[in-house]
């Protein structure tokens, strides 16, 4: 999976945001257990991961503060 772009997160609501926040979320969760139990086999996406969910919230913070 390609990491999410700019512009389709800024695209989203802030409940679609949260939504994917949340299944990101998960996903890191099994991706860590999996490089636990060495079945991991694309590591990189463990920080793809990290990074669309650091993007995610970024972007969302942004919003918030122009609304203001």
């Amino acid at each position: 999976m390609a990491p999410m772009k700019v512009e389709d997160i800024r695209a989203m609501s802030d409940d679609q945001r949260d939504d994917a926040v949340l299944n990101l979320k998960k996903e890191r969760f099994n991706l860590r257990f999996q490089r636990a139990t060495g079945q991991l086999e694309n590591t990189s996406r463990l920080r793809e991961a990290r990074r669309d969910i650091a993007r995610i919230k970024t972007i969302a913070a942004q919003t918030r503060a122009k609304k203001k």
